[in-house]
């Protein structure tokens, strides 16, 4: 197994062999004897420090105006926000507004979740400018990983626009309420979903904020031929002409897959978006596509659909939702499915919709999944394994203060050796099952 300092380093190997080779072969005169010619030094990327600890736990301490709790996930209320980001990140500290997050995660455990607002777009963490904000709670995983092995995957197989992870300790009205994922706001933006602003599309297909559990929302519609629940993001505020305007055009998508031609999907959808979101979610077995819930696509102006960014993993890996409001149990079975051994009939997984699995028909589909399945899958535990050695590495810590706060039934260090052996265990299996789709 490679043993990988963090993906930064591996990046800075990469570069410096590429630099070294750049030289070498400019080391000549070109014509008109202006001598050897540097190679271009290529500069970090914008959400990268100089020289980070990706996984170094910063602390963070919220105040809010008059010590009020924060008891609602729809009204902000005031806050100040104070980073202390050690000796890896910048130190930051401004004005805000807070509110609760989320569905699940926050009407029904202790440990609550927070969308953060701040008053000026500021850079946190390394990470792109931006105002919003997300304090992911994880208090359902026991491992507080594997929303980032959502994100790591995604990095790994290059989708774009995928969020990036910073653990934090969290300190709310001088009260330690524990180990925190810092992540950006799914949005259309320079340094989040980087289409364009006033033309780009940004969608959902989720259950609870849809049409049959959000009746009242003006922003969703039932899609026309698989009956989806679709929300659109971006643009805010539509017009009921612009609304239809969407999903007239998100039922052209439809109606392609519907008839699994391939040539016409492709005119419409980045296949190979579709392709990496699926193969992520049954690898994490992440059960949310089959309600769907957290599903996000987006499509620029002029340009086709796209699947991502991923988001929300802790229903994923065989998470036990006979006990879902008080237990904290995964990993009973590595061979459970998401799209099954037959995605097209629904056999041995879930009935996801046939948005997802109608593709499944036609042969250059199944082969392009297949044959990515192939090239991504050899490499991803070497990438990905270390990644959580380096984030336990740093975090134990904290985590040990947070089981402290937040005391459950199980133990993170126990649960994240049976996460990793999960995962090597299920990366073997679908090898077989992937191979073998009729």
């Amino acid at each position: 197994m490679m043993l990988l300092k963090n993906k930064f380093s591996l990046q800075h190997v990469c570069l410096s062999f590429c630099l070294c080779m750049a030289a070498f072969s400019c080391s000549s005169e070109e014509p008109g004897g202006e001598g050897p010619i540097d190679p271009p030094i290529e500069e970090p990327p914008v959400d990268q420090p100089t020289d980070p600890n990706l996984f170094y736990v910063a602390k963070v301490d919220l105040r809010t105006q008059n010590n009020a709790a924060i008891t609602s996930k729809e009204e902000y209320i005031a806050c100040t926000v104070a980073i202390d980001g050690g000796e890896e990140f910048d130190n930051y500290s401004g004005s805000a507004r807070i509110r609760g997050r989320g569905n699940s995660t926050w009407h029904w455990y202790q440990k609550k979740p927070y969308r953060i607002k701040l008053d000026e777009q500021s850079e946190i963490l390394g990470l792109g400018a931006n105002k919003d904000w997300v304090l992911l709670a994880n208090y359902r995983d026991p491992t507080h990983l594997m929303n980032a092995i959502g994100f790591e995957m995604a990095h790994y197989m290059e989708l774009p626009f995928t969020n990036h992870s910073r653990f934090v300790e969290v300190t709310l009205n001088g009260s330690y309420i524990g180990l925190y994922q810092l992540t950006e706001q799914i949005e259309i933006a320079k340094s989040r979903v980087n289409i364009d602003s006033k033309e780009g599309l940004l969608l959902s297909l989720d259950k609870d904020d849809g049409p049959e559990l959000s009746p009242s929302a003006t922003d969703n519609f039932w899609s026309s031929i698989f009956r989806l629940p679709v929300i659109v993001k971006s643009p805010e505020d539509q017009t009921s002409q612009q609304l239809d305007a969407i999903k007239a055009d998100f039922a052209k998508l439809e109606t392609a897959i519907n008839n699994f031609d391939y040539n016409a999907v492709d005119k419409l959808l980045d296949i190979r978006s579709l392709i990496d979101y699926l193969l992520i979610q049954e690898m994490t077995y992440n059960v949310e596509v089959d309600a769907p819930r957290s599903i996000y696509m987006y499509k620029d102006k002029g340009g086709k659909y796209a699947f991502g960014p991923v988001w929300d993993f802790d229903a994923g890996f065989d998470f036990d939702w006979g006990s879902m409001y008080t237990g904290h149990k995964y990993f009973a079975s590595y061979k459970e499915l998401v799209l099954g051994t037959d995605p097209v009939n629904h056999t041995g997984g879930y009935w996801v919709n046939n948005f997802f699995t109608q593709m499944f028909r036609n042969k250059t589909f199944k082969a392009e999944y297949k044959a990515r399945w192939t090239e991504v899958s050899d490499g991803m535990l070497d990438y990905l394994l270390p990644h959580l050695d380096e984030i336990v590495e740093n975090a134990s810590d904290a985590m040990k203060r947070d089981a402290t706060r937040w005391p459950i039934d199980k133990s993170y260090t126990t649960e994240i050796k049976r996460l990793k052996t999960w995962l090597t265990n299920r990366a073997d299996y679908l090898d077989t099952v992937i191979a073998n789709i009729p």
